[in-house]
C-alpha cells in the first residue's frame, strides 16, 4: 500500500552544494517519474503548481529535478537559511497535488523522455558508461548532473545541470577531472572537455 502524500508526512532534508548559490533538497517520496528535467523560468512550469511556487520564492533561478531530489539555483539574494525554509515549504504544501510524470522543456521540444544510448556510436556509449561509472554518482550527490552533447575530433561537449550550472568547481576541479578520468580510461591523452 502506497503511504498517501500529506503536508504531515512530508520530510525534506536540504542540504548545501559545492555551488554557493544552489541548494539540494532530498525528499521521502519521488519528484519525477523518468530520468530529470531543468525548468529556468516559471513560463515553462505552467500547469506544474509545486514548479511555479518554487520560482515565487524570491532569487530562484533554476530548478532541477532528479529522482527524490530537487536542486534549486538562487541569485544570492537571500541568505541560505531563510531560502531553505521557504523552499521546503514549498514542498511541503505542494507535493500533495504535484504529479511526477512530468518530463523537462527541452525533453518536451525534443519528444523525447529519456535518452536512448542505442543509437550512440560504441565510442560515445563508452564515454557514457565511464561518466555513469565515476563522474555522474558524485555529480548527483550534489544535485547536479551532466550530460553528453557531441563527441568529435577528441572534443568533448558537456552541459551541466543542476547545481553544477555555474558552479565555479565545475569549470575547472570537476571538468580537470572528467578529462583526465577519459584520458586514463580511453588510453588517449589527447581528448579536451568542454563545457557548452
Amino acid at each position: 500500500m502506497n503511504t498517501p502524500i500529506t503536508p504531515e508526512n512530508i520530510k525534506v532534508r536540504a542540504q548545501e552544494t559545492p555551488n554557493p548559490n544552489a541548494l539540494r533538497f532530498i525528499v521521502n517520496f519521488e519528484l519525477i517519474d523518468h530520468g530529470n528535467a531543468t525548468f529556468t523560468s516559471p513560463e515553462q512550469a505552467q500547469g506544474m503548481p509545486m514548479i511555479e511556487s518554487l520560482f515565487m520564492v524570491e532569487g530562484v533561478n533554476q530548478v532541477y529535478f532528479f529522482e527524490n531530489t530537487l536542486t534549486v539555483t538562487h541569485s544570492g539574494l537571500m541568505d541560505n537559511e531563510t531560502m531553505k525554509a521557504s523552499i521546503v515549504a514549498v514542498i511541503q504544501t505542494r507535493l500533495p497535488i504535484h504529479k511526477t510524470d512530468f518530463q523537462s522543456p527541452e525533453a518536451k521540444t525534443k519528444q523525447y523522455a529519456v535518452k536512448d544510448r542505442s543509437e550512440l556510436s560504441p565510442e560515445l556509449k563508452n564515454i557514457e558508461e565511464i561518466l555513469d561509472r565515476t563522474i555522474r554518482p558524485g555529480l548527483q550527490a550534489d544535485g547536479g548532473d551532466l550530460e553528453v552533447l557531441s563527441f568529435e575530433n577528441n572534443e568533448l561537449r558537456v552541459l551541466y545541470m543542476g547545481a553544477c550550472g555555474g558552479c565555479p568547481s565545475a569549470t575547472m576541479g570537476t571538468l580537470d577531472a572528467i578529462q583526465n578520468i577519459l584520458r586514463y580510461e580511453l588510453d588517449n591523452p589527447e581528448i579536451f572537455v568542454i563545457p557548452v
